[in-house]
């Protein structure tokens, strides 16, 4: 079912800024979307979605995501593994962690984005840190679909960039640095991996 133009037409316009509307919500999108697709974009769609649990992030995932039909799925996931790998190795090195713990050995190309990371990731303010990073993948995911208008990447990009509002919808900043300090803070007292920081799930 092609119904992609109307399902573009009729999202709002996202800036990282951008707020819900009483009675909204990230779930509240995505249902409506659905509605509109047909059964093989849902599966895409809900190939996505599952990308955002982290239960599911392991080898075979991305191994999956690189070979799925869509582009979108193919780049999105090849940044972020990328992403997350790039993130271990920095928390690793701070830790005095072998190198390549708790990361994913899959060849990905290169990560062109690898030098900003590092730099985001060398601040010392946790949730200004945080931001940036999701400022990073929001900038990907325009890259992603830079001339894409009203197809299924476009959607998929709505959707991705609707997932990073959602995250930080209810978040106020005290409530975030609390967050941010427990967490770094659980580093030094457990040996679990950290591979993506989320502050809301």
């Amino acid at each position: 079912m092609g119904n992609y133009e109307y399902i573009v037409s009729s999202l709002p316009a996202l800036a990282i800024d951008w707020k819900f509307g009483e009675g909204t919500s990230f779930e509240t999108y995505v249902s409506w979307i659905k509605s509109q697709l047909g059964n093989a974009d849902i599966d895409t769609l809900d190939f996505l979605l599952s990308g955002y649990e982290e239960s599911t992030l392991n080898k075979g995932f991305y191994e999956t995501a690189f070979a799925n039909p869509n582009q979108f799925i193919r780049e999105f996931f090849r940044f972020d593994l990328n992403f997350r790998n790039a993130k271990a190795r920095f928390l690793n090195k701070a830790l005095g962690r072998p190198e390549t713990m708790d990361t994913i050995d899959i060849p990905v190309g290169e990560f062109t984005e690898a030098g900003k990371l590092d730099e985001i990731l060398s601040g010392t303010d946790l949730l200004a840190r945080e931001k940036r990073l999701d400022s990073l993948v929001w900038d990907k995911i325009n890259e992603l679909t830079t001339f894409n208008y009203f197809d299924m990447d476009a959607i998929l990009g709505f959707v991705a960039r609707l997932h990073i509002i959602e995250r930080w919808f209810s978040l106020d900043e005290e409530t975030g640095r609390d967050m941010f300090i427990q967490l770094v803070e659980g580093l030094h007292d457990t040996a679990k991996s950290i591979k993506y920081v989320a502050p809301k799930e």
